[in-house]
């Protein structure tokens, strides 16, 4: 049997594009129709790029004509998806939180690369600079910021704003802060499965007066789990910040956490990798460095995954102590660790300057700069 190409398109005509308010000839998804005898090719262009929605659109092209046209017709359907249509790389995701300018996330393959420690000195770092910031800790099981602003025994208080109550982070250093460490004795484990963390997380975003930040870190937990899907759902994140140390174990899981970011249902910038511990100088040998862990494999693992290297943070006792007892490192003045922390915190700057000009903008106010240093303005 001879089939005519008009009784494909009046066929045709009555479906309707998953996510589109006209037939797919009135909206243009039909792209080309050839018919040989009872064979019947049909090209075709959707704007919806699930998979369910390919298959459904092949589904009803196949049911309506073997319908309404010939019952053993023989169908080709070819579904293309708009290029335009598909969700941008490093689109951002998430519901924008009045005030917040620019929301950084600091992550890492693994504990005990000093992620959380990157976090308290960049926090205070960008303090000094003079800028608004905000540290949001949510490494629910393991919260760490209370301890390393000194904190330990600070509750946040309730405001009303707007009429609702609502959280005030606890502030020191310049740096407004809250954790679920707040909420919790020192010894007290946090043992909740996924859905009570993500809960807890929404209520430290949402039912706090952050007010008006510039900056706003926010601490993950180690690896890539619950907690990161439940912060990269509920807020929209500018960009990323990976630490690693220069070790093999700790590169391979670093490399894990940057394609978690880049996943194309994900899509947050990584704003580069940075090298935590990198190497050690004895006081008694200043002219000496000493590669305890590797040498620059955070650096060679930025190459290759061809993101930006931050710089590198050396391993100094007084990093640690200070973080011990509660007044981060970069608070100390003209020590290489405080050139360190500017150095690097000067570069993110750069980075997220560079990822606000070069990639679509959230609700944030986009940042300049001069002379390494930024200024935040609309």
């Amino acid at each position: 049997m001879k089939l005519a190409k008009s009784d494909i398109i009046k066929a045709l005509e009555t479906i309707t594009v998953p996510g589109e308010g006209q037939n797919m000839v009135e909206s243009g998804a039909v792209k080309n129709i050839q018919v040989f005898g009872d064979e019947v090719v049909i090209d075709i262009t959707i704007n919806n790029p699930s998979l369910q929605a390919r298959k459904k659109t092949e589904v009803e092209i196949l049911k309506t004509i073997h319908q309404k046209v010939y019952e053993k017709a023989k169908i080709t359907i070819n579904v293309k998806v708009n290029a335009s249509s598909r969700p941008k790389v490093n689109e951002i995701k998430g519901k924008p939180i009045p005030g917040i300018q620019n929301i950084i996330a600091v992550a890492s393959g693994k504990g005990g690369v000093g992620k959380s420690t990157i976090t308290a000195n960049l926090a205070v770092t960008l303090a000094k600079m003079g800028f608004k910031v905000g540290l949001l800790d949510a490494d629910i099981y393991g919260p760490s910021m209370p301890l390393m602003f000194d904190m330990t025994h600070e509750k946040p208080l309730a405001t009303n704003v707007d009429g609702k109550s609502k959280m005030t982070p606890v502030e020191n250093y310049g740096v407004k802060v809250l954790s679920i460490g707040f909420f919790t004795e020192p010894n007290q484990a946090v043992i909740w499965r996924g859905p009570m963390a993500a809960k807890a997380l929404n209520q430290l975003i949402f039912d706090a007066h952050w007010a008006d930040l510039d900056f706003m870190l926010v601490d993950l937990p180690p690896g890539t789990g619950d907690i990161h899907l439940s912060i990269m759902q509920a807020m929209p994140v500018t960009g990323a910040v990976v630490v690693s140390t220069p070790q093999e174990v700790a590169l391979s899981d670093a490399r894990k956490g940057v394609a978690m970011f880049q996943q194309e249902s994900i899509n947050v910038p990584v704003l580069g990798i940075v090298e935590n511990m990198a190497y050690f100088t004895p006081d008694e040998l200043p002219d000496k460095k000493y590669y305890i862990f590797g040498r620059e494999g955070a650096k060679n693992l930025a190459e290759d995954l061809d993101v930006p290297f931050l710089g590198e943070i050396p391993l100094i006792q007084s990093i640690r102590e200070a973080g011990d007892v509660g007044r981060p490192a970069a608070m100390q003045t003209a020590t290489v660790v405080e050139e360190a922390f500017d150095s690097l915190t000067k570069k993110v700057v750069e980075e997220l300057v560079r990822r606000n000009d070069n990639l679509p903008p959230t609700e944030a106010i986009k940042i300049t700069t001069m002379a390494g240093c930024a200024a935040v303005k609309k």
